[in-house]
């Protein structure tokens, strides 16, 4: 395996538990939190969560579920190009809607305005209440009981970061590059696949998309002599090409921000 680059978040180096735990004998403490999250009622609650089609509208459209494994899927890419650590990636890119409500943000703003004398509702902190509290699986401890660096992630994409609840993760401005790409790759998978349901919905038009930048190129790109393919084919095609594209503009700049701005350390990340 290549070595890891010196701004990867380093297993041996992670800041821990709350509650102290034996190491696995063949597993790191991020493949587990992997695995624990993975294993969770609520991961398993995401299949009839809504995207932005509800569940019964038709088979294939994207439910929170499918969307998390496809970020997943785009954050280890990303990951492993970087050369940082692919098993903590991958476990913050899998928890990080645990906490979303049923029906989209429509219905986190409902749960929002109903629990407003209450504090609120906000997603990435029902997150962290969930992983940390509503999840109760061990003897010794409430919660899935998961790595600083996970936890912190999530803590850190919340857009109260007031809360009492996110303090410990506040004192310093920036999460490791693993939560960053996590988050770039949530963006790319709903820009994305927002684009690809809109369609087969028949929401989104052909003739409407063409003023939507990306896929307007992307779709010119097409050669002539494959302009007759069906049309699911030419937008699979299109959409493909078009998570490559944001995937790879992603890794040359990020591969120029390194050295620019002398980026060498954990600490230099954050």
């Amino acid at each position: 395996m290549e070595q890891l680059a010196p701004y990867a978040c380093l297993t041996h180096q992670s800041l821990g538990r709350k509650f102290k735990e034996p190491d696995h004998p063949y597993r790191s403490p991020f493949q587990r939190d992997r695995d624990r999250i993975i294993h969770s009622s609520a991961f398993r609650r995401l299949e009839y969560k809504t995207q932005v089609f509800v569940n019964h509208e038709g088979d294939y459209y994207r439910t929170r579920l499918t969307h998390t494994l496809e970020v997943a899927q785009i954050a280890r890419t990303i990951a492993r190009a970087l050369r940082i650590n692919e098993d903590l990636t991958e476990a913050i890119a899998l928890s990080h809607d645990l906490g979303h409500p049923p029906f989209g943000h429509s219905g986190e703003h409902v749960l929002d305005r109903l629990l407003g004398k209450f504090g609120g509702f906000e997603h990435n902190l029902h997150t962290l209440r969930v992983v940390d509290w509503i999840e109760n699986r061990y003897p010794d401890f409430r919660g899935l009981n998961l790595t600083f660096e996970v936890r912190e992630a999530i803590g850190k994409h919340t857009k109260r970061p007031d809360h009492e609840s996110v303090q410990e993760f506040q004192k310093t401005p920036f999460s490791s590059l693993e939560s960053q790409v996590a988050d770039m790759a949530d963006s790319i998978a709903y820009n994305s696949h927002d684009l690809d349901d809109g369609v087969t919905s028949e929401i989104l038009t052909w003739d409407g998309l063409k003023e939507v930048g990306l896929w307007r190129e992307e779709d010119e790109k097409i050669p002539q002599n494959q302009s007759k393919w069906p049309p699911n084919i030419r937008k699979y095609q299109i959409i493909r090409k078009i998570i490559n594209r944001q995937v790879s503009d992603l890794l040359e700049e990020t591969q120029k921000n390194l050295p620019q701005y002398q980026i060498s350390t954990v600490e230099e990340v954050r």
